[in-house]
């Protein structure tokens, strides 16, 4: 039987879209890292429940609670932009609005990130 596979593609894993399994992984791990962190935020907001602004700033201050949140933020929306290029991908046919969604998917991940970050941020350092 004759294969129509490269031995380049094989060692690349490059499928027909050109990104072979890259993105599977990277939305597998991400997917993975938002399982422990999703559970780190969630057993800072039942300890926080109920506590005034000072107590959250204080508790956002430290480095131990402001990085995961951080991460957990990059994970998320990595993950969510990863996830809504494969749905655009999938359902919208028209190529001109299929590059302007994933353009806009994009745009929208980072500005969720970026305005998430500067809260956390902002409440870490007081301001």
């Amino acid at each position: 039987m004759t294969t129509m596979r490269t031995p380049l593609k094989n060692v690349r894993r490059l499928g027909s879209a050109k990104e072979g399994a890259d993105h599977f992984w990277l939305q597998r791990v991400t997917g993975a890292a938002n399982a422990l962190l999703t559970l780190f935020v969630i057993g800072l907001a039942v300890h926080l429940a109920g506590a005034d602004h000072d107590a959250v700033s204080r508790a956002l201050a430290h480095p131990l609670v402001a990085l995961p949140l951080i991460l957990f933020l990059i994970s998320a929306t990595i993950h969510m932009r990863l996830g809504m290029q494969v749905i655009i991908e999938d359902y919208v046919h028209g190529e001109g609005t299929k590059i302007v969604l994933l353009m806009l998917n994009t745009f929208f991940a980072i500005a969720v990130a970026a305005t998430g970050i500067f809260s956390i941020l902002k409440l870490s350092f007081g301001g």
